[in-house]
């Protein structure tokens, strides 16, 4: 019981963190490429340490048949990073937020076209309902007047994040046998040089900018990310489910109080649908695993 209070702090603590992303990203004033890269950066610098600090093996990421894996998935992961940051501008940092919740559908998605996987009737009732949620928030904006070609290309932007983010998820099941800050160290890092030819010095940010940069890397990278596994060993996957409502909560909440962007009827309809959406396949997947710990989902595939 003091192993899932620890763990459910740790979760809430990672949601919050993760929630006020988009502010950081927003305040800095710089291209998403540039705040990816230097995210990637100071993030897998940030991780290195954790790795070196918890003694995990580093070498376990050059195994032959992972490493190709561990790589496609930092591809994915730096592409769906700047797809989020790009989206902000254009539709606001809540709606951005709760249209990118609807990567666990995407992943089932991918689940039926490329590896054959058949989902439970109730799995294509929650579809549904998001795919609803999706349309709400696309028919109007928080004004209710008709919905700009800007703010079209923010949620286009949101779903291309949140379909990339889903590969790097598909990709990442298959990666049982190195462990996960390992991963995610590799790939950040190589993420950092694929955009090394796009990366800006932030000498034109706010005076506060290598601040609000080395916060993206440290706290909302590293101390996020070992916060996160950290509390997924600790916790059922019901626990985690709910627990991972407070990222666009505290998104919104943010949105709301830094800009001014409040949303609408129609947008809270729909982010009511997509998000009680994930709660039912929470439930499903929950009732699959039979109690287990979130982090007993990862051991479904060895690479």
């Amino acid at each position: 019981m003091q192993s899932i209070r620890v763990g459910a702090l740790q979760m809430a603590a990672a949601m919050v963190i993760s929630g006020s992303v988009g502010w950081f990203v927003v305040e800095t004033g710089l291209p998403a490429p540039t705040v990816v890269f230097w995210r990637c950066l100071l993030g897998g610098l940030a991780m290195l340490l954790a790795c070196v600090a918890l003694r995990l093996p580093l070498g376990d990421a050059r195994k032959r048949r992972c490493l190709p894996w561990i790589l496609a998935g930092g591809a994915a992961l730096t592409l769906n990073w700047i797809c989020l940051f790009s989206a902000y501008p254009y539709a606001s940092i809540g709606v951005v937020t709760v249209t990118y919740h609807t990567q666990p559908f995407l992943l089932v998605a991918l689940g039926v076209l490329a590896f054959g996987e058949r989902p439970r009737p109730a799995q294509w009732g929650w579809l549904l309902l998001a795919f609803g949620g999706v349309v709400m928030i696309v028919v109007a904006t928080p004004s209710g007047t008709t919905p700009s070609a800007n703010y079209f290309t923010g949620i286009l932007l949101a779903l291309a994040a949140a379909l990339l983010y889903a590969i790097a998820a598909a990709i990442g099941k298959r990666l049982v046998d190195v462990p996960t800050p390992v991963v995610v160290t590799v790939q950040l890092l190589m993420g950092s040089l694929l955009l090394l030819p796009f990366a800006r010095w932030p000498g034109d940010a706010p005076s506060h900018g290598w601040a609000l940069l080395l916060t993206l890397g440290f706290v909302h990278t590293g101390m996020m990310s070992t916060l996160l596994y950290s509390a997924l060993k600790k916790l059922p996957t019901l626990l985690v489910g709910v627990l991972s409502f407070l990222y666009p909560v505290i998104a919104i909440a943010i949105d709301a109080a830094a800009f001014g962007h409040v949303l609408g009827p129609a947008q809270w309809m729909g982010s009511a649908a997509i998000l009680g959406a994930v709660a039912g396949m929470n439930l499903l997947r929950a009732g699959g695993m039979q109690g287990g710990t979130a982090s007993d989902a990862e051991h479904d595939q060895k690479c």
